[in-house]
C-alpha cells in the first residue's frame, strides 16, 4: 500500500507490505527505528524493527536513501505526530545507498545544491511537494476546461511562424551542422533541411490554436513552449510549459471574466485537494502563502486601463528602478505595486499601447491602443497574458506588413480572416507562473522538474 493510504488506515492488526525510501535509521541495541518515504505524501511512516527479529547484519544496508520492501503489521503509533506505524517483520533490500556517497543526507541543503542534483531532488520533502501540487494542477486545468465543454488542441512544437514576433527561438534543423549547404548567394540552403525551410520550436501555440476556435468554437492547449532568451533570472525558463484557451464570440470582457474564473478554480482546487501540501509549504519556504491564495479567492480582480495605471504609478511618489511613461512596457515591479500597495486586490490591466503589443491584438478605435489583458498577482506580477484578437483582414493584414512580418508565413493565419471571420479572444498562461504562486517559491527553476535556463541543459 502506497504510505499516504496507510497513514489513513485504522486497521490496526493487518499484515501490510510497504515499499520506499529510508529518510532515516536511528535506534538502539534491541530496536531501530526507519523513517520511510515513497513520494505519495509529505509525511513518513515510521518503520520499528525488533532486532530480535531482525538481526544487526540485516539492517546493515539499511542507510538513508536506500530502497526497501517492508512486511509487516499496522499498529497504532505510541509516539506523538503520527496515528499509525508499522512493526516489521521482515526487510528486503531493493537498492542500497552508500553513506559516504549519497548526497541527500539527513540535513538542510540549499535551493541551489539541489538543482545541481535535480534527478535526486524529488526525494526530498520540499520537491515532492512541488511535484504533487504540480500534478494536481495539471489535471485541475484538463478538467476546467472539459467540464466547460472546451476541445483539447495538439498545437505544432516545430513551427515555421514567430507568434510574438520577438525572434528569440530555438532553431530546428537535420543538416549536418560541419557541412552546412549553401545557395550560390553564399546563404544557408534551407530548401535541403528535413522541412524545405527554416523552422524552430514552439514558442506559443495561440496561433494554430485561433485556427481551432474559429471552427470548434473554443479550445485550450497545454504543452512544452520555447524561447532563446538569454534571461538569468528567477521568473524565465528557456522550456515551459503554456496553457492557451481560445473562445470564438469572446470580446475582452468575456476574456477577463474566463481568466479570474479560471485562476481562481486552480487556487480553489489546490486548497481542497493539496492541503498537507500547501500547509508544508507554508510552514517551510513562505509563511504568507495561505494567506495569499485565500486572497485572490476572497477579492474581484481589479479591471484597469494601462493609461490609468500609469497615471497612478506616476502619482505614487514610489522611486521605481525602471522609470514608467505612456508606453512603456510595465516592469514586475510597477504590477506589484498596483496590486500589493494601490489596490490590494489582483488588476486586470487592459488596452496597451499597440507599439509595445503583439501584431495579432485588436486594434482599437483611438489607433493607439490594443485589446490586450494582463492579469497581476501578488509576489510575482503577470501571470497571465491575452487580448482580443484582430478579426478585421485590412487590419491585421495591415499591422503585419507595418511590422515587417514575412507574409510568406503568415498567408494561413490571414486566410482564416477572409472566410468567415469571427470575433476571438484568449489568453496564455505560464504553468511554471502558476506554481510560482500555488507553491510559494521564489525561483521558477523549482517548480519544473528538470529546468531548461542559459548554459543549463542537463538530465
Amino acid at each position: 500500500m502506497r504510505i499516504a493510504q496507510l497513514l489513513k488506515s485504522t486497521d490496526y492488526g493487518t499484515k501490510v507490505t510497504v515499499k520506499g525510501w529510508v529518510r532515516t535509521k536511528r535506534g538502539n541495541k534491541n530496536v531501530a527505528f526507519l523513517a520511510l518515504n515513497d513520494g505519495s505524501c509529505v509525511a513518513n511512516i515510521q518503520i520499528v524493527a525488533d532486532l530480535a527479529k531482525i538481526s544487526e547484519e540485516e539492517l546493515k544496508p539499511v542507510t538513508t536513501g536506500a530502497c526497501v520492501a517492508v512486511e509487516g503489521t499496522l499498529v497504532e503509533s505510541l509516539g506523538a505526530g503520527q496515528g499509525v506505524e508499522v512493526q516489521a517483520e521482515s526487510i528486503e533490500v531493493y537498492g542500497t545507498a552508500d553513506p559516504a556517497t549519497y548526497p541527500l543526507q539527513k540535513k538542510g541543503h540549499s535551493l541551489e545544491f539541489l538543482r545541481e542534483i535535480a534527478y535526486l531532488r524529488p526525494r526530498t520533502n520540499t520537491f515532492g511537494a512541488i511535484l504533487r501540487i504540480r500534478h494536481a494542477m495539471a489535471y485541475a486545468i484538463h478538467k476546467y476546461f472539459n467540464d466547460k465543454g472546451f476541445y483539447y488542441l495538439h498545437t505544432p512544437l516545430i513551427t515555421a511562424s514567430d507568434c510574438e514576433g520577438a525572434g528569440e527561438m530555438f532553431q530546428v534543423t537535420a543538416m549536418d551542422l560541419n557541412n552546412l549547404p549553401r545557395t550560390e548567394e553564399g546563404a544557408i540552403d534551407f530548401a535541403q533541411d528535413f522541412f524545405g525551410k527554416p523552422c524552430s520550436l514552439t514558442v506559443s501555440g495561440q496561433l494554430e490554436g485561433e485556427l481551432g476556435a474559429l471552427s470548434m468554437g473554443q479550445i485550450y492547449t497545454f504543452g512544452p513552449t520555447f524561447r532563446a532568451e538569454n534571461s538569468n533570472t528567477p521568473r524565465h525558463l528557456a522550456e515551459f510549459w503554456m496553457i492557451e484557451p481560445e473562445v470564438a464570440f469572446f470580446d475582452l470582457q468575456d476574456n477577463m471574466d474566463m481568466a479570474e474564473d479560471f485562476l481562481k478554480y486552480l487556487i480553489r482546487y489546490a486548497l481542497d485537494n493539496c492541503k498537507e501540501d500547501l500547509e508544508f509549504m507554508n510552514k517551510m519556504w513562505d509563511n504568507e502563502l495561505l494567506e495569499r491564495l485565500n486572497f485572490v479567492l476572497a477579492n474581484d480582480f481589479v479591471r484597469l486601463d494601462y493609461t490609468e495605471g500609469i497615471e497612478i504609478l506616476k502619482a505614487s511618489g514610489k522611486k521605481f528602478e525602471f522609470p514608467c511613461n505612456w508606453g512603456c512596457d510595465l516592469q514586475s515591479e510597477h504590477e506589484r505595486y498596483l496590486v500589493e500597495e494601490h489596490f490590494k486586490k489582483p488588476v486586470i490591466l487592459i488596452n496597451y499601447p499597440k507599439d509595445i503589443k503583439a501584431f495579432y491584438m485588436k486594434q482599437n478605435e483611438d489607433g493607439k491602443t490594443v485589446r490586450a489583458m494582463d492579469v497581476l498577482f501578488p509576489k510575482i506580477g503577470e501571470i497571465i497574458g491575452g487580448s482580443e484578437r484582430e478579426a478585421d483582414y485590412g487590419k491585421l493584414s495591415a499591422r503585419i506588413k507595418e511590422l515587417s512580418i514575412p507574409e510568406k508565413d503568415m498567408w494561413w493565419y490571414l486566410d482564416t480572416r477572409r472566410w468567415g471571420s469571427a470575433p476571438h479572444s484568449g489568453f496564455g498562461l505560464g504553468f511554471e507562473r502558476l506554481l510560482l504562486f500555488v507553491t510559494g517559491m521564489s525561483n521558477i527553476r523549482d517548480v519544473i522538474p528538470f529546468p531548461r535556463t542559459p548554459k543549463n541543459a542537463e538530465f
